[in-house]
């Protein structure tokens, strides 16, 4: 099994890429968009590989970090979850979004991803929720539990137009842990709660 490359880019496709080696062999690579716009033709490169061996074709996904290459393969592991979705789910979110969502179990956020549905997402959940155990010290563990016995839709929200603003999860989930029984506001009362607690540091 491949489980890296380095090389040249030598062609970029809309979803892939092919990396020429040293001893002159092409891999044709799927990637991240994300990861895709990062790259230019000729430039070196050297990208983490999952090889998704099929009856009919190998195939190989690479990752500029190692971040989203964990991510792809804990995707894998779920029932039903293959590479061409869980690629998918890697180039329309960021990894400690998509934890984050798992932790708060909101399944708003999960369903708003290419190809996955309300099944999908419960088994994602479910499949996940032992294996997600936190970003770190202020991923909001705690703050996820309490908003998953509401099912707040409106935290995820809230969350989205201030990564939008700029914030960054680390600085976000602290502060929305300080609003009292957020997981019962609106989007629009949490974002003003949020913004004056930020406005305060």
């Amino acid at each position: 099994m491949i489980g890296s490359l380095k090389g040249s880019v030598g062609y970029l496709g809309h979803d892939y890429c092919l990396i020429e080696t040293a001893g002159g062999v092409g891999y044709r690579v799927y990637m991240p968009a994300a990861h895709l716009a990062q790259l230019a033709l000729g430039a070196a490169v050297k990208v983490q590989v999952h090889t998704a061996v099929r009856e009919d074709a190998i195939l190989l996904y690479g990752f500029l970090s190692q971040e989203y290459y964990d991510l792809f393969e804990l995707l894998l592991s779920v029932s039903g979850v293959g590479p061409k979705l869980a690629l998918g789910v890697l180039s329309a979110v960021k990894p400690d979004a998509f934890y984050l969502a798992v932790q708060l179990r909101d399944i708003k956020v999960l369903t708003k991803l290419p190809g996955i549905g309300k099944k999908t997402a419960e088994r994602m959940l479910l499949e996940l929720k032992d294996k997600v155990g936190g970003l770190n010290a202020d991923s909001g563990a705690e703050f996820g539990e309490s908003v998953a016995a509401g099912g707040s839709g409106a935290v995820a929200e809230a969350m989205e137009a201030l990564t939008s603003l700029g914030y960054s999860n680390a600085e976000i989930v602290p502060v929305l842990k300080k609003i009292p029984a957020a997981e019962t506001l609106p989007c629009e009362e949490i974002l003003k709660q949020a913004l004056k607690f930020i406005g305060m540091k």
